[in-house]
């Protein structure tokens, strides 16, 4: 009887079993028929047939958990990916990602994915990676493997993929590389990890990457990269690097060992940094550098964009062993830079100096000389503007005479003055003066500006007047920003302006001249006068501009009196009856003492009259 039971429960199980694999079937097939039409494949029965592409983001681990979740051996769950998933033979691109997919399940599903050259296991649950996960997908050309929780890759794991070009390991628990050597390998992503170093194998092999990305991660030093290398776009930024150093602080790798074989010139042979010949990009930000030597940058040749910003460097120099001809823009922003050196023939290609968030009183003059400077980021500083007819030992900064400049920022530097002809000889385009309060602005303070200048901020800088003269001669200006201030006026000139955005809100206008809405009323496009103490019956020029369909306006409001005394309305819902009220009343009073005025004038021409008759009558009764 109980050999009967068990026969009969055996029975039941298996039923059961191939009901709920029948159903995964039918489910799994039209999901991958779903997903073949959607991308103009052809399915002719079941999974093994699809060619190309297995799209199975996020449906593999739903189908899995909602059809087998009675089944507890791994055997069953081999059984139904075998059957229903692989073998991936004809296969070139798979996609597996966000299935909470663990190691031993992507063991077994590429196992036999020959044709595989396309790879995507990002957002899984994989924690290791084994030399053999790949041993059935030898064509693999792209891997995507972030957002899992790598902990551990074994040695020679990647070794055998001959053709793979792209590999993601970002956002993982990696800790370190060692021996890398994968020398076909174009590009790498180890982003977001917790590495607290990389080293390539010491070898005269050139290595074909291109792209290496190993920012966010722990590395107290400078990677140590391929001696022979091709590598063109460099990110270590946010990490912990201390120097620009590859090894501890005892002493650096030789990677020079091989001079002669590297043809390089005497003049170098000392050097103990890495070569980067052929590096376009240079991330360093977000560390804890206090210094970078000259000569770090003397195979830099080809470099054109380095960020060293949010470092601790107190000073830099550039000198004319290293430099850097062909960097265009330079990051130093956000250090502690008091000193800053560009020696003569350097940066000769230099279009943008990022120098913002230092501590500098004074620029070096070789900055002014610089022959393709064009945006100068001087921002939060501590710099003082010289006049021409002062020169930098004052203790000044000189902007004039700087012919290829078009953009300059000079916000919060506590500028207290902005000498006559500052800027002579200097087409700026874009010129920020914000925030710094209580600045004088001289009268010519733009003089030379009149036909290149396009946006002029000015915002917050506690401003009570600007000359009538200042504004009205810059002609090609577009953008004025005056927010924040305490004008209680602007003049913009008898002449038609370019002005197309004009930011007045938070001074203390209560009317804008009329001559100013008319020089504005071709032209502007943006008005924001909110935060000001308008009134609206003394701004009907004002108020028919806005109400124009053209022309955008925040929520400025203006005051007007009403029955019940004043009332705020938006500009544009002022109507003529607000004004009406205010008329009437003028004219009434108007009325009344025209009235008052005729009976004052009445009774004092009875009050003569009589008293002349007065007079008349006692004369003649004395007669």
């Amino acid at each position: 009887m109980q050999s009967l039971l068990s026969m009969m429960s055996t029975q039941v199980w298996f039923l059961f079993f191939i009901v709920n694999l029948l159903s995964l079937q039918i489910s799994l097939c039209q999901e991958l028929q779903n997903e073949a039409v959607s991308s103009n494949q052809s399915l002719n029965s079941t999974p093994l047939n699809v060619n190309h592409t297995l799209n199975l983001s996020r449906k593999l681990h739903q189908l899995i958990q909602s059809d087998l979740k009675n089944m507890t051996h791994l055997e069953g769950l081999d059984a139904v990916l075998k059957k229903y998933v692989g073998p991936l033979s004809t296969v070139q691109k798979l996609d597996l990602s966000g299935n909470g997919l663990y190691t031993d399940m992507i063991d077994y599903l590429l196992k036999d994915a020959p044709a595989l050259t396309n790879l995507s296991l990002n957002e899984n649950s994989i924690t290791k990676i084994g030399n053999a996960t790949f041993s059935g997908s030898l064509s693999l050309r792209n891997i995507d493997l972030h957002n899992n929780v790598i902990l551990e890759i074994e040695e020679s794991t990647f070794d055998s993929l001959l053709n793979l070009t792209e590999l993601d390991l970002s956002v993982n628990s990696i800790s370190c590389i060692t021996d890398f050597n994968l020398f076909q390998l174009r590009s790498l992503n180890l982003s977001k990890n917790s590495m607290t170093s990389f080293q390539s194998i010491d070898s005269n092999q050139e290595f074909e990457l291109l792209y290496l990305d190993l920012r966010e991660n722990k590395m107290h030093y400078f990677p140590v990269l391929p001696r022979r290398n091709k590598i063109i776009y460099l990110d270590v930024s946010r990490n912990q690097l201390h120097s620009l150093n590859s090894t501890g602080p005892d002493d650096e790798l030789q990677y020079l060992r091989d001079i002669n074989e590297l043809t390089l010139s005497p003049l170098h042979s000392s050097k103990t940094h890495q070569l980067l010949p052929k590096l376009l990009y240079l991330d360093l930000s977000y560390n804890q550098l206090k210094a970078v030597p000259p000569d770090y940058f003397y195979s830099l040749e080809a470099l054109d964009t380095l960020n060293i910003s949010n470092n601790c460097l107190d000073s830099f120099m550039m000198d004319t062993e290293s430099p850097l001809n062909a960097l265009k823009t330079l990051d130093l922003s956000y250090n502690n830079l008091q000193n800053l050196t560009f020696m003569e023939n350097t940066l000769q290609a230099l279009e943008t100096l990022y120098l913002q968030g230092n501590i500098l009183t004074m620029l070096d003059s070789g900055i002014f000389h610089l022959p393709s400077i064009t945006n100068l980021h001087l921002q939060f500083n501590e710099l003082s503007i010289c006049g021409p007819q002062q020169n930098q030992t004052s203790g000044c900064v000189s902007l004039f005479s700087i012919p290829t400049l078009r953009y300059l920022y000079l916000s919060e530097n506590k500028l207290t003055s902005l000498p006559a002809h500052a800027f002579q000889e200097t087409p700026l385009l874009i010129l920020d003066l914000s925030l710094n309060p209580n600045m004088k602005i001289s009268e010519q303070a733009f003089s030379g500006l009149e036909r290149s200048l396009t946006h002029l901020y000015l915002r917050e800088n506690q401003l009570e007047k600007l000359n009538n003269s200042l504004l009205s001669a810059l002609r090609s200006l577009k953008v004025l920003d005056l927010p924040n201030n305490q004008l209680d006026g602007l003049f913009l000139g008898s002449r038609d302006s370019s002005i197309e955005i004009l930011n007045l809100q938070n001074n203390k206008l209560k009317i804008l001249d009329i001559s100013t809405v008319l020089a504005l009323e071709k032209t502007i496009r943006t008005l924001y006068l909110a935060s000001n103490p308008l009134i609206c019956c003394e701004n009907m020029h004002l108020i028919r501009l806005v109400q124009q369909a053209h022309v955008d306006i925040d929520n400025a409001m203006c005051k007007y009196t009403g029955d019940a005394g004043y009332a705020n309305v938006n500009l544009r819902d002022v109507k003529s009856e607000h004004c009406e009220t205010l008329n009437s009343k003028v004219f009434v009073i108007a009325m009344i003492a025209v009235i008052v005025f005729g009976l004052m004038i009445v009774l004092l021409v009875g009050i003569k009259l009589c008293h002349s008759r007065s007079h008349k009558f006692n004369n003649s009764y004395k007669a």
